[in-house]
């Protein structure tokens, strides 16, 4: 028998409540290059009552709608050309996260909903630590060259492409600080190629998803995930409009408490 907790109808799965957590994280996204899925996953399992799996599918959806919006709003302070010419970047930890992307779905369909939980709330806390010390690192000299950095980029694709399919998030809290730390990238070139990266991987994970029964999920909640999309996009222009206003400094900290109280709230959900 269906609960109440189960239907698209409560209020907690709102017309309102699904546009407003779109927006809300999809700024987030757009203002520093993110796909949002950290944030929003904790929504829909707590807020919403998702079951583990289903949050992660649902999640995947609304980071594609953030990342492929995020790119073109945040085009007048990071432009199309700039992200060309850093190409074989792109290219080289997509090397990786595509394969990553399969098999690291693939394990997220199989794993038990108490397991995922736990696992998800391990990776939020890891991420939550890899903002604060990779985004401190400012743009320089790249941490390898040559051979080492072409290796390093690949392996560090296939990490980033696991954990983006497990927690179906677009991963850019691991490629923004790779991408400054290993490439020595700017910040806000950062960001935008890290959406880049993101987009076909996200693509790669959610191609593997719809062959689980648990992508049903997105058909039995059409209003609230139609909602939840046009919010984020309101989300990504918003967050575009206000890259370079909102200091990293005083932002990321913030964001990283955010996870860590995300990731004790899913620990405990049963």
């Amino acid at each position: 028998m269906e609960t109440a907790a189960n239907t698209s109808t409560t209020p907690a799965r709102s017309a309102p409540a699904a546009f407003g957590g779109g927006a809300m994280i999809g700024a987030l996204g757009g203002l520093i290059g993110l796909g949002g899925a950290e944030f929003r996953l904790p929504l829909l399992i707590g807020l919403f009552n998702f079951a583990a799996l289903e949050a992660v599918v649902l999640n995947k959806a609304m980071s594609l709608v953030v990342v492929a919006t995020a790119l073109p709003f945040r085009a007048a302070t990071v432009p199309f050309g700039a992200i060309a010419d850093n190409w074989s970047i792109v290219v080289n930890l997509l090397a990786g996260s595509l394969l990553g992307a399969w098999f690291g779905a693939g394990w997220a369909t199989r794993l038990k909903s108490e397991t995922l939980y736990k696992v998800i709330a391990v990776l939020l806390v890891a991420i939550a630590v890899i903002l604060v010390v990779g985004h401190d690192a400012t743009s320089g000299e790249p941490l390898l060259t040559g051979s080492a950095q072409l290796v390093a980029g690949v392996v560090a694709g296939f990490i980033i492409g696991i954990v983006a399919s497990l927690l179906g998030v677009a991963g850019g809290e691991l490629l923004v600080p790779t991408l400054v730390l290993l490439f020595g990238a700017d910040i806000k070139l950062a960001g935008s190629l890290s959406l880049a990266v993101s987009l076909p991987t996200m693509l790669v994970g959610f191609t593997r998803y719809s062959r689980d029964q648990s992508f049903a999920v997105l058909g039995r909640n059409r209003r609230f995930l139609v909602m939840m999309a046009v919010g984020s996009i309101v989300g990504t222009f918003i967050g575009g409009l206000l890259l370079g206003v909102v200091p990293n400094g005083v932002l990321l900290p913030a964001l990283a408490v955010i996870l860590l109280i995300s990731a004790a709230k899913v620990w405990r959900h049963t």
